[in-house]
């Protein structure tokens, strides 16, 4: 049954190990992935743990959900956030995503004041 395929013959084994030189490539790719994408993201969680920390009543903040207020009252775990006149949120620490320049929460709602006077 030779006739229509022919043998496949294995290779004789040379007796060589890749050693140290087979190790080079795996190893950059390795800290090439940890330069790119694990170092950035621990330094963004760093300076997110800073900033939440820093957080005190009349700061101006955006959560994570696109709600712009004034820190009104802080604990351990949540924030008290007044969103308009008289409508205060709580919500969790870490749902902060941003700090905002002073004034921007009195500008924000003198537009909405005009709009709903005009």
């Amino acid at each position: 049954m030779d006739f229509f395929i022919s043998n496949a013959f294995a290779q004789a084994a040379t007796g060589e190990q890749p050693g140290l030189v087979g190790l080079i490539f795996p190893i950059g790719i390795l800290a090439i992935f940890f330069l790119l994408f694990i170092r950035p993201q621990q330094k963004r969680q760093k300076e997110h743990k800073k900033m939440v920390a820093a957080l005190s009543s009349g700061t101006e903040v955006v959560t994570n959900g696109g709600l712009l207020g004034k820190v009104i009252d802080l604990d351990d775990n949540f924030i008290q956030i007044e969103v308009a006149d008289n409508i205060i949120l709580q919500v969790q620490r870490h749902a902060i995503a941003n700090l905002m320049p002073k004034g921007t929460y009195k500008v924000q709602q003198k537009k909405e004041k005009q709009k709903q006077l005009s």
